[in-house]
């Protein structure tokens, strides 16, 4: 009997998502506050995000192995219990190196309730015939937490200091907790994969090509969305021309820059929840890697013409849409590409090494945005370097042998 599409394992980790990264979507909205407070350069904020998504990816593998190790539920907890206090201790940092230090803490907290633990759950949970897709709603739900976070804080922070607003969102992380009596799975891995340890599995990966190009290939997304979740609204805020105060974006209430920037964040994951569940579609019927690299050609293409353009409120809106389209639609193609070719006893763990490579991107794209603009005034440059990896990206994926590794058995 097929298991159903939508079962309370799929609704409970989509709970779990879309809370996680509706928080973490909404860090870029505090660039411009801390730093105005404490009369920091650009890059000391920057460096602390950028530090967040470090630790997001080192920390990925390792609640995996945790995950498989001693249970889905135990690592959600402490991934929940480790965000909170991150949350909670960042609100009295007064120094760069303490947000800095703190935002270890955070991105370990990510990883334990973000798409690594998340995803291999769900993917046990659904059948063959609806994992791509069961990928992709819930990779939407982590889209729709980010449509709801940068103009939650946005608001948030017109009415509290910033640090009230971490003080906020350490006690609706814990909101998760609430999930896990629902995130039960059955080991839905076939005998050869339970009779195989993990370093059999680790060390057969590591030595494939393809796996190393999964993993390379993952690094210009993670560049790319760490870059603009993190400076995309201070970009908008101080490049964007006027907005026209008879015009529709001011009779939607949207009066200011600083406001284009939060809806920005909001459009890109809005329009994401198309492009995942369009993405979890086509994976279940077409290549993967094709598909990846076909997404990562459009994304290139997007970001070269929306530089090359002058910045104004309209083109801020249709760049926002159409990179939101592509966002987090390589999440179900990468983690299901995994899954299919390596089998999925230990999908956690080593979509856990690839999602590193991703999160390495993050941290140089969030990085590099904060010190290019100390030194340059600007982000082009740093925008052009995610365009060539975005390309370098669509080429990597071609190669890749699209076949289930191990001969499964009955």
């Amino acid at each position: 009997m097929k298991s159903p599409l939508i079962n309370p394992i799929l609704v409970a980790g989509c709970f779990v998502l879309l809370l996680g990264f509706a928080i973490r979507a909404s860090f870029g909205m505090f660039q411009i506050p801390i730093a105005s407070e404490f009369g920091w350069a650009r890059a000391e904020f920057s460096m602390a995000i950028a530090v967040q998504n470090l630790a997001w990816g080192v920390g990925q593998p390792i609640f995996g192995a945790i995950a498989e190790r001693f249970g889905d539920r135990k690592a959600i907890i402490l991934g929940a219990l480790l965000y909170s206090a991150g949350l909670l201790l960042s609100s009295f940092a007064v120094t760069p190196g303490q947000h800095q230090l703190l935002e270890v803490l955070v991105g370990f907290g990510i990883a334990g309730t973000g798409f690594g633990v998340i995803l291999a759950i769900v993917g046990r949970a659904a059948s063959a015939e609806n994992r791509s897709m069961a990928l992709g709603i819930a990779t939407a739900a982590g889209s729709a937490g980010q449509v709801i976070g940068a103009p939650v804080a946005e608001i948030l922070l017109r009415s509290y200091p910033w640090q009230t607003v971490f003080v906020i969102f350490s006690g609706i992380i814990l909101l998760t907790l609430f999930a896990l009596p629902f995130l039960r799975t059955a080991k839905t891995a076939t005998k050869a994969e339970l009779e195989e340890s993990l370093r059999t599995v680790l060390f057969r990966a590591f030595k494939d090509p393809s796996f190393t190009m999964i993993f390379l290939g993952f690094f210009s997304c993670g560049y790319q969305l760490g870059f603009i979740t993190a400076h995309f609204p201070a970009f908008v805020a101080e490049s964007c021309g006027p907005i026209d105060p008879n015009g529709m974006l001011a009779g939607l209430g949207i009066t200011s820059t600083s406001a284009l920037g939060a809806i920005a964040i909001s459009l890109i994951g809005l329009a994401n929840i198309v492009g995942s569940l369009t993405s979890g579609y086509l994976g279940q019927r077409y290549s993967k890697k094709y598909l990846l690299a076909g997404i990562y050609t459009a994304r290139t293409i997007v970001a070269a013409l929306f530089i090359m353009l002058p910045m104004t409120p309209v083109t801020v809106v249709i760049f926002s849409l159409s990179m939101g389209v592509l966002w987090l639609a390589t999440v179900p193609l990468t983690s299901g590409l995994v899954a299919h070719i390596y089998g999925l006893r230990y999908m956690g763990t080593l979509y856990g090494f690839v999602f590193l490579s991703h999160q390495i991107g993050g941290f140089l794209g969030i990085w590099l945005g904060g010190k290019l603009y100390d030194l340059t005034g600007n982000y082009t440059l740093v925008w052009w370097m995610g365009v060539g990896v975005g390309a370098f990206s669509a080429l990597v994926h071609l190669p890749i042998r699209e076949k289930p590794m191990l001969v499964k058995a009955a």
